[in-house]
């Protein structure tokens, strides 16, 4: 059985993450993410974050594993990559944080290094470097870092034989477990709970089912096929996924206290559970009605778009609402989640229509333009350089 190119699902699941980022940010800011254990529980569900991490993993490891080498064709894939990447995520990225910043009384009035920082999604490495409405960014600097070396592991192993390859994302993911005990607790302005070697587990996780994948394809017969039926079976893992949470909410302090090393190393590992249990089942066995459905495919192409906004568009809604920051029960936390995916959606949507796709399908056109004359200039050089040279 050959690897699909597309799998509807997993852009479907994308939009399940997305909503679920919004749940956890309408509990603390209503106040539901600490005291009773549903409370906590509830609070976790920033573990979709992990959840964005292990998919960019597995998409990008599927497509690219072997594409970096040191030949003239592996260094123009390699600088494609890039230029693809940066076309993906900074223009949509760039939009949000200057219109935030110029328009939401939620930014306050932020340094230069902080609006720089921000706009270069650099934010995880200066003190005191989040943004009001633009906290949530931090995320995406740590996919931005995971993005640029994700190469590098290609190019160590991606053509070595899948066990090596295998054993080496392994390692990365173990070594980044280790970093809560190297970065001790958090005692300054730069937190190290967010530094992006921190969640390499979680992209680990959508690497390693990217070469299940493969594997399940050579294999195919018996094998694939009763490890394909386990994976789907969705209310196991959605149960799984469900009792890491519970887990968790044991695993830590509550609200914005800094988390001890053990705590923290809990949380991430954790967090790389819940990954796992939601987004390699769904690699492996791609088939799902509700994924797949109309509105869970819209939604999830506009999944980046609704994770950009969501944060400036939580700061309106509570005065829109006449609601109190961090006051209010399960029914006031529903309602501002429902109110702030509400506006959202249509904003994500306009984001998407006129900034995020025409800038990603500019960049894409203008790499193909850019290689097709670079193709002509070597073509009509070389062809040159055989007229010079021949004895003819």
């Amino acid at each position: 059985m050959s690897r699909l190119p597309f799998l509807p699902a997993l852009e479907g699941l994308r939009a399940v993450a997305a909503l679920g980022i919004i749940l956890t940010h309408a509990a603390f800011q209503t106040g539901n993410d600490t005291g009773a254990v549903v409370n906590r529980i509830i609070a976790r569900t920033d573990f979709f974050v992990p959840v964005f991490f292990a998919l960019s993993g597995f998409l990008l490891w599927r497509r690219h594993a072997s594409d970096f080498t040191f030949s003239a064709e592996g260094r123009r894939r390699w600088a494609g990559y890039y230029v693809k990447r940066l076309g993906r995520i900074m223009p949509a990225s760039l939009a949000v944080v200057i219109i935030v910043i110029a328009f939401f009384p939620v930014a306050g009035d932020p340094g230069v290094l902080q609006i720089v920082a921000n706009l270069l999604l650099l934010q995880n490495y200066v003190p005191d470097g989040m943004i009001g409405g633009l906290t949530h960014l931090w995320s995406l600097c740590v996919e931005m870092f995971l993005y640029l070396v994700m190469p590098l592991l290609a190019l160590a192993v991606g053509r070595r034989r899948r066990a090596v390859r295998v054993a080496a994302i392994v390692t990365v993911g173990v070594l980044s477990a280790l970093w809560p005990f190297l970065a001790g607790p958090r005692t300054g302005d730069l937190n190290p709970h967010i530094m992006p070697w921190a969640f390499f587990g979680s992209f680990c996780v959508g690497l390693l089912a990217a070469e299940t994948e493969g594997w399940l394809a050579e294999v195919g017969g018996p094998r694939a096929e009763t490890v394909r039926r386990w994976a789907g079976r969705r209310l196991l893992w959605v149960a799984l996924a469900v009792g890491v949470l519970v887990l968790a909410s044991f695993g830590g302090p509550e609200g914005l206290s800094s988390a001890s090393p053990g705590e923290f190393a809990r949380r991430t590992t954790c967090g790389v559970a819940f990954a796992a249990a939601l987004v390699v089942p769904v690699a492996l066995a791609p088939r799902s009605r509700f994924l797949e459905s109309t509105v869970m495919q819209t939604l999830g192409r506009w999944s980046y778009s609704i994770f950009l906004w969501h944060m400036a568009i939580l700061s309106l809604v509570f005065p829109l609402l006449g609601i109190s920051l961090f006051s209010g029960g399960y029914v006031v936390m529903l309602l501002v989640f429902a109110v702030t995916a509400a506006l959202s959606v249509p904003v994500a949507a306009l984001s998407y229509a006129l900034v995020e796709d025409p800038a990603r399908l500019a960049v894409s056109r203008w790499w193909r333009a850019r290689g097709v004359r670079t193709t002509a200039v070597r073509q009509t050089t070389s062809a040159s350089c055989t007229t010079e040279e021949s004895p003819a």
